[in-house]
């Protein structure tokens, strides 16, 4: 296994997406699958109004056909790769279910949270129970150190925690055209290069193929963008990279490496406690993409700034495991 392989699965994954994108955005439009905006978001962003959504289809499938083609060429198909499967495409039929009752209904709303949330608490621990049976290492790694926790029947609850909240996480981030598309490519890129260096060449190819499938998707997806990538596409990334942190043993690296994710989701929590407590915002609009949106900032600024920032944590996540 080498390294060129990575960028070879980079580049089928690029390529599936940048192909598929010209057939199905058209069908998406013919299908009148148009995203719903929601009214008490940025005015600027009602233009984006009927703009084809549920675009993580061709993402999910250029991941699975990508990581298919790989792995079966240039290494062998492990258990690892059985449960990123099963919660990429588990995480991304439960978003999906939540883009069409949005686009059947013509609604911004979807699913309920409730229902969401019992989505995702499923697939979490049906992820737990098949990472049980299949004899996967259940303790936590304590960062920087060579120690970890063995934590029994508490990492079942850990892992709904970490699925249920990256999940979400990533998907507050899906606001701005761009966004997610970037900074996911940026995270995977990282958690690539760390699995290619715990000799974890599986994972590492799967992780490149999300890197160039949301490559491949950027091209339609920066702004002004053809297609978005809905709860499809940011569910389905957000379970595979907290599943990816999990398989490799580097969960709380991700705290790091996936920063711009967590720093949205303080700031909807922040906001939500503070208006709740004082009847006051910390932010104009949450999640924090929007706050700087409302100071004047241009999108593809905001877009661009939080790259920036997503690319210094994944250095910063990659120097502290590799040579600290």
């Amino acid at each position: 296994m080498e390294n060129p392989s990575v960028i070879v699965s980079i580049f089928i994954a690029f390529l599936i997406t940048v192909l598929l994108s010209p057939v199905f955005i058209p069908f998406l439009r013919k299908l009148k699958f148009g995203q719903s905006i929601r009214t008490e978001g940025p005015k600027s962003h009602q233009k984006k109004q009927g703009t084809p959504t549920m675009g993580g289809i061709m993402v999910i499938l250029s991941i699975v056909i990508t990581t298919l083609i790989t792995v079966t060429i240039m290494y062998e198909w492990t258990v690892e790769i059985a449960l990123l499967f099963f919660v990429t495409v588990g995480y991304g039929l439960l978003g999906f279910l939540d883009d069409f009752i949005k686009v059947f209904f013509k609604r911004n709303l979807g699913l309920t949270s409730k229902q969401k949330l019992f989505g995702q608490v499923f697939i979490a621990l049906a992820f737990y129970w098949l990472y049980e049976r299949f004899g996967l290492a259940m303790d936590i790694s304590i960062p920087m150190t060579d120690y970890s926790l063995t934590v029994g029947w508490i990492y079942a609850l850990f892992v709904v925690f970490w699925l249920v909240g990256f999940s979400n996480a990533v998907n507050l981030t899906d606001g701005l055209d761009g966004l997610l598309s970037g900074t996911a490519a940026i995270a995977f890129g990282a958690y690539a290069i760390l699995a290619w260096n715990q000799g974890q060449y599986d994972v590492a190819l799967f992780s490149s193929a999300i890197v160039g499938a949301v490559l491949g998707f950027l091209v339609f997806n920066a702004h002004p963008a053809k297609v978005f990538m809905g709860d499809t596409g940011s569910l389905a990334l957000g379970g595979a990279i907290a599943a990816i942190s999990m398989i490799t043993r580097l969960e709380w690296l991700l705290i790091v490496i996936g920063g711009v994710f967590v720093i949205e989701t303080l700031s909807v929590i922040l906001q939500v406690i503070s208006f709740k407590l004082t009847g006051k915002r910390i932010f104009r609009m949450s999640p924090l993409h929007h706050h700087y949106e409302l100071k004047g900032w241009s999108e593809w600024r905001v877009v661009v700034t939080f790259w920036f920032v997503g690319l210094l944590f994944a250095m910063l996540g990659i120097y502290i495991e590799v040579w600290m």
